[in-house]
């Protein structure tokens, strides 16, 4: 789910910076710091989230700058507001599958990429057509491949200290509600 994340940070403007709007400066190190990270997210006692960081929105400076000796640049302190991203144990989210292996789907949701194992995707037996990228459930006869929007559940999460890309996100769509959105539509029944 998104959210609006309001925390504090510490920028380093280089001495290269300097020169320019001090306030732009630190807006723009503190964009390039924070935006397309995970951050940890306090949220109460004892229970910290990672939140992948969208956009920073508002920044607001906090005293004046502290110059390090022997460094040159300055370290600003400084408040912000950003959309985050924060994904949720057992969420209901909808996402693109983007590539089929033999072992599952990958999809898309929000910035993560999660995956669908093959076990997850349907109360079927389930073929393989990696030429073709998806999968054919042998008595439906529903198929799931690489571009079809699909709704799912997140099931299993490790989110690195920082890295999007080193998370790992497991995915089910074997519940009612869930599925390839196409699966979802009621079908008319004839009269």
């Amino acid at each position: 789910m998104y959210v609006i994340v309001e925390d504090d940070y510490i920028a380093r403007i280089p001495p290269d910076k300097l020169g320019d709007d001090y306030h732009t400066s630190v807006m723009n190190v503190a964009k390039s710091s924070i935006e397309g990270r995970l951050l940890d997210i306090n949220e109460g006692y004892n229970n910290v989230k990672k939140c992948f960081i969208v956009s920073v929105r508002d920044i607001e400076m906090i005293g004046d700058g502290t110059i390090v000796h022997g460094d040159g640049g300055v370290y600003q302190t400084i408040h912000y507001r950003a959309l985050g991203y924060l994904p949720e144990m057992q969420e209901i989210v909808e996402g693109l599958v983007v590539s089929v292996q033999k072992f599952g789907a990958f999809v898309r949701f929000g910035p993560f990429e999660g995956l669908l194992h093959i076990s997850q995707i349907m109360d079927d037996r389930i073929d393989l057509d990696l030429a073709n990228q998806r999968f054919i459930g042998k008595d439906t006869k529903r198929d799931l491949r690489a571009n079809d929007r699909i709704r799912v559940r997140i099931v299993a999460m490790n989110l690195s200290s920082s890295s999007i890309e080193d998370s790992k996100i497991g995915l089910t769509m074997k519940q009612v509600g869930l599925g390839k959105l196409e699966w979802l539509i009621p079908r008319k029944t004839e009269a």
